[in-house]
């Protein structure tokens, strides 16, 4: 009974939350009651590949550039005669608004689409690069190169990274791991080149970088969106296939009666699918709900026969069927992919179990069975009816039309930044693969439609708002372990590209020749490279911790960047770049696992926005700091003791977090179970 007490106002909450459409209701003529949703399934093959590969080239250029920055600074300092801390603004600022920058970015491509958002930060990246050729000042470069061009930097970036997840299913662990290999390949590639374009001078060297750069607009032609599965509903009460439809027992299916409202946790909204989001308490400073606020497909779907069928596509067809089924998908006697069913307290069941107790009077009080629901003769399908088809070309025709962008909103997806392997994700363990991405996908509101399809400019639309106030969502600052991992990550990424920065000049004062100390610093993206695949396939079996290969890297980082300058000779700094190679390889690529084991996969979004904005501080102020360290003694082993001792401190921050997050999980626990208590 306290279970059933405490469900209660959280029902109510929910009606609060989403208005239904009353049987009197007026529906205004700019509104259209929508009976669709659509899931956006990752292809996993064809065009997939391609797009991999255009991440790859887009990470190769922006990273390239942006680890191999710093050495611009030594023209820099002599041309306007500046400290060594003061100018590395000039490239710390690059790196640290390209982090920062993420949460808005990600707004963005959330409402107009990856391929637009990489493209425009293209060209827009290329053309700060093309101004700062003008540069009259130091603070010039601060804001034209630094500011706005980290700016533009994120705008490819991002949508380079999150596109991965949005294309593979099954092997997006392999296609992020390759696709984020760009960033060790291009600081291989492009240590020695900036050193060869620098002979000409350090203008010229940053128009030419802003050509190069322009490229990535062509590689993001690449970004093409996905025509996601359609799931409609239909209420056919002549269809002799329907009544006659059978189950995996070869027997006929009852019609159950139809579901009472209180057996959702969530109404079902307005035109089943459309459904508005008031001005309500659950409304952030952002002027939008976070994201649990907004259901997903399979809590509206709850209750629906299910049947996998891209869109336009005929009944029948079984060469069509989505390629990603897996063989955890229930099949009829004669093989034909079974429907399926979801359950209230199970994830899956199949049609035709438990029938008789689908017919119980309180469904909120059967909490020791399972209960099987089903719709009275509404079929959820993969395909849309006739008119609705040709609705959705007029859509693909107009870019203003709903179909274009709000059917498949990246950023409204729960694992759109998850880059391991989904094995590692219960969720996709026990269900099929659409019912997966069913979980994951949060729909938008029929005000997000509306705006989609309504033509001008909007400055802040409910797509931006909604994305931002779930990035920014400041509850997530009340938990414990969640800080942990974001003091953590500032600490390394403080001392991230000291290394970087101060590298070649300390081995050339050693007496190293500068092109064997810039072949270490190319050394560091060589082994970046191969360590992310090693680091990716060794996070794929669920034995490995990805916490325990994170807090071995760091530290061993951190140990090697403070002794890095003990002896300086070939082997030395080799040995040096093997093992910061690695830090930064796993620190980069685990990260949301590391998340999503700690706080869940639901705050995943919300951590990684918090993530870059704390990484891109930390990026900021860290080389300056060490550049004056420097200047105050005049000694490049204070910069390298100063990141080696932040990196050895963040992974002693992260040795507890296993302990942290089970007492935060076991606290979290009795606070809930105290007021029904």
């Amino acid at each position: 009974m306290a279970t059933q007490q405490q469900a209660r106002p959280q029902d109510e909450q929910a009606s609060n939350a989403l208005v239904s459409k009353q049987p009197g209701d007026k529906k205004p003529e700019n509104e259209e009651e929508i009976e669709e949703a659509a899931v956006v399934v990752p292809p996993d093959s064809g065009w997939a590949w391609v797009v991999m590969v255009a991440s790859f080239l887009c990470c190769t250029v922006i990273d390239g550039i942006v680890f191999c920055s710093p050495l611009i600074q030594e023209q820099l300092m002599a041309e306007f005669n500046v400290s060594k801390g003061y100018v590395a603004f000039v490239s710390s600022l690059l790196s640290g608004c390209y982090l920062m920058a993420g949460p808005f970015v990600s707004a963005m491509a959330n409402r107009f689409g990856f391929r637009p958002v990489t493209m425009a930060g293209a060209v827009f990246a290329a053309i700060c690069f093309g101004l700062s050729y003008f540069a009259t000042s130091v603070e010039y470069l601060f804001l034209i190169y630094g500011i706005l061009g980290g700016i533009g930097f994120c705008m490819v970036y991002i949508p380079s990274v999150v596109i991965i997840g949005f294309y593979f299913e099954k092997w997006r662990a392999l296609a992020t791991g390759v696709a984020m290999c760009g960033s060790g390949v291009g600081t291989f590639v492009f240590a020695p080149l900036t050193n060869v374009l620098l002979k000409m001078g350090w203008r010229e060297t940053l128009a030419i970088q802003g050509a190069i750069v322009l490229s990535c607009a062509l590689f993001g032609l690449a970004f093409r969106p996905i025509q996601p599965i359609t799931l409609s509903v239909s209420n056919e009460e002549g269809d002799e296939q329907e009544k006659s439809k059978l189950n995996g027992h070869g027997n006929t299916v009852a019609p159950t009666p139809q579901l009472h409202q209180a057996a959702f946790t969530k109404p079902l909204p307005e035109g089943r699918f459309a459904y508005s989001m008031p001005n309500s308490a659950h409304n952030t400073y952002m002027g939008a709900s976070q994201r649990n606020h907004y259901p997903t497909a399979q809590e509206i779907f709850k209750g629906m026969n299910l049947e996998r069928r891209p869109s336009g596509t005929a009944p029948g067809s079984k060469g069509t069927e989505l390629k990603q089924l897996r063989k955890s998908q229930p099949t009829t006697p004669n093989g034909d992919p079974q429907q399926l069913t979801f359950n209230l307290h199970k994830e899956l069941t199949t049609v035709g179990e438990n029938e008789e107790e689908a017919e119980n009077d309180n469904l909120l009080e059967t909490e020791a069975k399972p209960v099987t629901i089903q719709a009275r003769r509404h079929t959820v399908s993969g395909r849309r009816p006739q008119d609705i088809g040709k609705r959705a070309v007029a859509g693909a025709q107009d870019p203003n039309h709903g179909q274009s962008h709000s059917s498949s909103r990246p950023m409204y997806r729960d694992d759109i930044f998850f880059t391991g392997s989904l094995t590692r994700i219960p969720q996709y363990q026990s269900q099929t693969s659409l019912a997966y991405h069913m979980s994951v996908t949060r729909l938008p509101t029929k005000q997000d439609m509306l705006e989609d399809r309504q033509k001008g400019c909007r400055i802040c639309p409910e797509a931006v708002r909604r994305t931002l106030s779930t990035m920014l969502d400041t509850t997530l600052l009340k938990s414990p372990a969640f800080m942990c991992l974001a003091f953590s990550g500032f600490l390394t990424m403080m001392g991230f590209f000291v290394p970087f920065s101060f590298l070649v000049e300390r081995a050339v004062d050693g007496g190293m020749d500068k092109e064997t100390a810039l072949g270490v610093l190319g050394g560091i993206g060589l082994v970046n490279t191969f360590a992310r695949i090693v680091c990716g396939s060794i996070s794929s079996f669920p034995a490995i911790k990805p916490l325990w290969l994170n807090n071995f890297a760091l530290t061993a980082g951190g140990i090697a960047t403070i002794f890095s300058g003990v002896i300086i000779n070939t082997a030395s700094q080799w040995t040096f770049a093997l093992f910061f190679g690695i830090c930064i390889a796993c620190f980069s690529a685990l990260r949301s696992l590391i998340a999503v084991d700690l706080i869940g996969l639901e705050n995943l979004t919300n951590a990684y926005g918090f993530l870059m904005l704390f990484q891109g501080i930390a990026a900021t102020v860290g080389s300056p700091i060490a550049g004056g360290l420097y200047a105050m003694t005049k000694s490049y082993d204070a910069a390298f003791y100063f990141a080696g001792g932040l990196i050895l401190l963040s992974a002693f921050l992260c040795y507890p977090l296993t302990c942290v997050s089970r007492w935060e999980q076991n606290r979290n626990a009795k606070q809930t179970t105290l007021p029904a208590a």
